[in-house]
């Protein structure tokens, strides 16, 4: 079962662009905790996300696309990072969730990824010239 592990750090919504984590401790703490994922053949990617302010949203009111930049003023909870992980159980990933050396002013939030096979028979049949969205490979 894959799950994401969304890393919400509060602030975030409001940094500056180029913001990006300074704290050496905390880096490496987090880089010891990636490792550890990736020694235990869980881990299939992780990512730092910049902040919000160097992003941008797309919209499509009447079904046409809306673009506009950040930062966006409505942002209460944004994204700082993710980590796509491999595991058997939802408690699984809620167990290494719970290993990450987060810091007080951030959240975890765990989510399964829905994978092809859980999908009716015609929504799958959709996907077969696209073998890449049906096949799950660990890097």
């Amino acid at each position: 079962m894959r799950f994401m592990l969304l890393m919400i750090p509060h602030g975030y919504e409001t940094a500056a662009p180029g913001t990006i984590p300074d704290d050496v401790d905390a880096v490496a703490a987090m880089m010891a905790y990636n490792e550890s994922m990736q020694k235990a053949g869980i881990l299939i990617s992780c990512d730092g996300l910049h902040p919000p302010s160097m992003g941008a949203r797309v919209s499509f009111p009447g079904r046409k696309p809306k673009v506009v930049d950040g930062p966006f003023a409505e942002a209460k909870e944004v994204l700082g990072g993710y980590w796509i992980i491999d595991v058997s159980s939802r408690a699984d990933a809620i167990e290494w969730a719970t290993r990450c050396p987060g810091g007080e002013n951030e959240v975890i939030e765990v989510r399964q990824i829905q994978e092809i096979a859980d999908f009716p028979p015609e929504v799958q049949a959709l996907t077969i010239e696209l073998p890449s969205m049906q096949a799950v490979k660990k890097t």
